[in-house]
């Protein structure tokens, strides 16, 4: 088996020349928790995974979950889009931007492109249509992949199944249509500033609760990433985006029109003679939804562990019945190197199911892999976290086992995009 998973990740190497070109002078991977011998003293990628701390990404956690549930076309979701943005001014990941567009969703009975989106197109699927949609995939791949014991799941649509008065006031505001905004800011690379990797994460949530999990822990992982590579000493060949994105819960409206308004901008030099790329040619996109809960699979009765069990991973996915199939699986497995590399707790897998996640619509555009803490469709689908769209999504439900599975999804993420733009340090500033 293994000799056979070296042939596949050689020929899919060669398969991506960005990919395999930017990785060509990593080491071969080694064992989780060897990672920090395996490397040089003086790999800047060590150093830079060296820079994430789990007490720093905790409180990013935090921070977001003041902001309750961040229900999108609410007053606490612009609240939080506007934090996340001094954030990252703060970091000094300039400059940053907003993306703007206007959700207007069709009455509760339409479903599929009637559903509406972003002004001025065919609106994208609805939740349910997405979700048929992203099965329907799976059908093509061989099936869903549940296999053993299932726990129930759902949406909780009834704020007062939420104790905590104080957050269920917070939560009461109801979405509005109308205009919706997105931030992201650029690592401008300084050799080649026309190619980028997109890392991102979405900040909308639902079900009356902080949205800890779904999806402060990605959206707080983008955030550290962001802080670390706009780190002063550290420079990257390649530029680097970190977008927050809205409205994913509805049907990833925010990702569509991102692509809508950019995708005819790509590697355009704005003015000519600058040197400045507003939209860099997109080389990968890497998604993070839901990075802390790994307890294994529900029990005959339906309950699950209480701690995070010690085979927890981190699973990179990508679509395999997408148009970038072969492209998506080489970014995948440039993650899973780095990893084995980099990673200090949790090792990672990948899988070709990817769905219901905002790296989704460029399936077919570019290569695209989501990072989770378990599988979507097989293993979340069939209700192995408990807190997902549940009011138990809150900060306090969650122990330093979880957190620091989030924490090693962040560190493969780091350490494979700063291998794939080629990141250097200057001095050992940390």
């Amino acid at each position: 088996m293994r000799v056979r998973t070296v042939v596949i990740v050689s020929c899919l190497a060669l398969s991506l020349g960005s990919v395999s070109a930017a990785w060509a002078q990593a080491q071969p991977p080694v064992a989780p928790g060897a990672a920090a011998q395996a490397a040089p003293a003086d790999d800047p990628v060590r150093t830079l995974v060296g820079r994430l701390d789990l007490e720093k990404y905790k409180a990013t956690i935090k921070g977001l979950t003041k902001f309750g549930d961040r229900r999108q076309g609410t007053d606490r979701n612009r609240a939080a889009t506007d934090w996340i943005e001094a954030q990252l001014k703060s970091y000094g990941c300039a400059p940053t931007e907003r993306i703007t567009y206007t959700y207007e969703p069709a009455p509760r009975a339409a479903t599929g492109a009637a559903a509406g989106g972003a002004r001025g197109q065919a609106g994208p699927p609805s939740p349910p249509a997405t979700a048929r949609q992203g099965a329907a995939q799976a059908g093509a791949r061989g099936g869903t992949g549940i296999k053993g014991y299932r726990a129930p799941t759902g949406v909780n649509n009834d704020p007062m199944k939420q104790a905590d008065v104080a957050l269920r006031e917070l939560n009461s505001q109801p979405s509005t249509p109308g205009m919706r905004q997105q931030v992201f800011c650029t690592k401008v690379g300084s050799t080649r500033p026309d190619e980028m990797y997109i890392i991102s994460a979405h900040v909308d949530g639902i079900a009356y609760a902080e949205g800890a999990n779904d999806n402060a822990s990605g959206t707080a992982l983008v955030m550290e990433l962001a802080r670390i590579f706009s780190m002063p000493d550290v420079k990257t060949e390649r530029s680097i985006r970190f977008i927050i994105w809205n409205n994913e819960e509805t049907g990833l409206q925010g990702a569509r029109a991102y692509i809508e308004q950019r995708r005819e901008l790509q590697g355009k030099e704005d003015p000519p003679g600058s040197g400045k790329y507003p939209e860099p040619k997109w080389l990968g996109v890497i998604q993070h939804d839901m990075m802390l809960y790994d307890h294994g699979m529900p029990r005959a009765d339906g309950t699950l562990p209480p701690e995070q069990r010690p085979e927890a991973d981190v699973n990179v996915e990508f679509a395999g019945a997408s148009k970038m199939m072969s492209e998506s699986q080489a970014l995948a497995w440039a993650l899973k190197n780095a990893n084995d590399r980099y990673a200090t707790d949790y090792p990672a897998t990948v899988g070709n199911r990817m769905s219901n996640t905002d790296s989704v619509p460029f399936q077919d555009i570019v290569a695209a892999v989501s990072l989770r803490e378990a599988e979507r469709l097989s293993q979340v689908g069939a209700g192995w976290d408990p807190t997902w769209h549940t009011v138990l999504d809150m900060y306090s439900t969650f122990s330093d086992k979880d957190f620091k599975l989030g924490l090693n999804a962040a560190q493969t993420t780091l350490a494979g995009v700063a291998h794939l733009a080629g990141a250097k340090t200057e001095g050992a500033k940390k």
